[in-house]
């Protein structure tokens, strides 16, 4: 299986990854200077990008952004094209897909469906 890394603000992205019952690092802002030290998907929610200061110190420490192999993005549909578009300009950045999109916390059916990307993904 892949490890999970993720960054919340409001505390939406916390309870999705509780829900899925994983083993997760929260990035934090007071040191974001955590080494993964292998293959990871990162959560992101989505904000403005000067909120995003921490996961990008988190990125660009040791091998982190090579070792991430997508991103999933948790946000608000009624953002319209802004829904996870921290997730996406991520992605890009990084040069890896968006496995996994869903909205505030997540569904029971989110949560599922998540399980089985990182377990897919993991496969890898």
């Amino acid at each position: 299986m892949v490890d999970i890394a993720f960054y919340s603000i409001t505390g939406q992205t916390v309870r999705f990854v509780k829900k899925t019952g994983l083993d997760a690092y929260q990035i934090n802002d007071a040191d974001p200077f955590h080494e993964m030290g292998r293959s990871f998907i990162l959560i992101v929610p989505a904000y403005d990008d000067d909120m995003m200061d921490s996961v990008i110190d988190f990125l660009q420490y040791k091998d982190n952004a090579e070792n991430c192999v997508g991103v999933a993005g948790g946000g608000n549909r009624n953002f319209n094209t802004l829904y996870n578009h921290t997730a996406r300009d991520i992605a890009k950045g990084l040069n890896v897909p968006v496995v996994f999109e869903f909205e505030f916390n997540g569904t029971d059916k989110d949560v599922e469906n998540f399980k089985k990307v990182v377990n897919e993904v993991g496969a890898k």
